[in-house]
């Protein structure tokens, strides 16, 4: 395949990596419905939390579900579960079609990610991949950075909400995963056949055995339980500390995504010229700095400069341990990328100790949740080649 015919293939496959973004909705969500139905920290996080449990669950079987029916399959069956989900909370607002809503969400996340990151790899060879895969975070994270900014309009009334008010963020989702899956649909895409005996349940966990991945599967966690843990936590604390209201609020969780995605940018040029591992040091500092600022910050320029920071450190974390793990396992790289997603159920450990710890002592227990993962990270930073 030529240069340019790869590239004209990847333009579908990119629109896919918007509609992974749409997870990422769960952060504003959750803190409009918790005003909307007069919920706490505890009972308010479970949606984040519930959102990645699926993670958990559907993970490595979708790993064993590509050998099958191959990866493009997979993205599809993904983005049709992605889209009835956004469908749901268009019917009305209470607590169960909400919960429904965000399992259904999960559950197409968890199929997209696990599949939608091999269909790259097998599109893209060598050094190349973890540039290419933080491109995709940064087409993802565009979707991200969107999701407040619709949902405050929506509530606002600056968008027309066909009644919807900030739910008409999931309307124009909707409209979006529809095309992404139609576009998907009509291109076509080669993929590697799958040599030899398909991987069983147990053959896939015994690859945690394997030090890089069991050590790359907790760096997920933690990566992604930061992410979320952000996402969920950073307008909670302009509401404690700075007296804002939720509408106002609701630009820290833009700002993150905003700095994500000038991070995943301007990381996959990044990747291609420096030293994976510096870059990867870089990115963990910046994260650790935020932290601090986020403990201790009570003016908008240090509170605002935190989020910044943890939205650059944390945007190209994801691809390098991917790349790290799918590397180190070229002939198991589903299995690999089952248990790598798996991983991204530190998306419902973090949120759920994060709300516990708000509970008790306020916003900056959450903060301290997530500097444990900063500080995991650290550890990691050998296992970068």
């Amino acid at each position: 395949m030529n240069k340019q015919n790869k590239t004209l293939l990847l333009i579908p496959v990119m629109f896919c990596f918007f509609a992974m973004g749409f997870v990422d909705l769960v952060g504003i969500a959750s803190n409009y419905v918790k005003a909307d139905l007069a919920l706490d920290d505890k009972t308010a996080n479970i949606f984040p939390s519930l959102v990645f449990f699926w993670f958990l669950i559907f993970s490595v079987p979708t790993g064993m579900l590509m050998n099958r029916i191959g990866r493009k399959k997979t993205v599809l069956l993904s983005l049709l579960v992605t889209v009835v989900s956004l469908l749901l909370p268009l019917f009305g607002e209470n607590f169960p079609i909400m919960l429904t809503a965000f399992s259904l969400l999960g559950i197409g996340n968890a199929l997209m990610q696990t599949s939608l990151n091999p269909l790259i790899s097998s599109m893209i060879k060598g050094d190349n991949l973890a540039s290419t895969l933080t491109f995709g975070q940064f087409i993802k994270a565009i979707a991200s950075f969107m999701a407040p900014y619709l949902a405050m309009w929506g509530a606002t009334a600056v968008i027309p909400d066909f009644g919807l008010n900030w739910r008409v963020l999931f309307l124009i989702y909707f409209v979006v995963g529809v095309l992404a899956t139609l576009l998907l649909f009509i291109t076509p895409i080669e993929e590697q056949k799958i040599e030899g005996k398909a991987s069983s349940f147990a053959d896939c966990f015994k690859l945690l055995g394997t030090p890089i991945v069991l050590l790359s599967f907790l760096g997920i966690m933690c990566h992604v339980g930061i992410d979320v843990g952000t996402n969920t936590t950073a307008p909670k604390i302009l509401m404690e500390r700075l007296n804002m209201t939720l509408n106002d609020a609701a630009f820290a969780t833009s700002l993150y995504f905003i700095f994500r995605t000038i991070g995943c940018l301007t990381g996959s040029f990044f990747l291609r010229v420096m030293n994976n591992r510096v870059f990867f040091i870089i990115s963990v500092v910046m994260m650790a700095l935020s932290m601090c600022g986020l403990l201790v910050g009570t003016s908008k320029a240090v509170l605002y400069t935190a989020i910044a920071l943890v939205g650059y450190g944390n945007s190209n974390i994801f691809s390098l341990v991917f790349a790290q793990a799918l590397r180190s396992m070229p002939q198991k790289q589903n299995e690999v990328s089952g248990l790598m997603i798996m991983g991204l159920f530190g998306g419902t450990v973090f949120p759920l100790l994060m709300g516990f710890m708000s509970d008790a002592m306020g916003q900056a227990g959450a903060v301290i949740v997530m500097a444990v993962g900063v500080a995991y990270l650290f550890t990691y930073i050998k296992q970068i080649k």
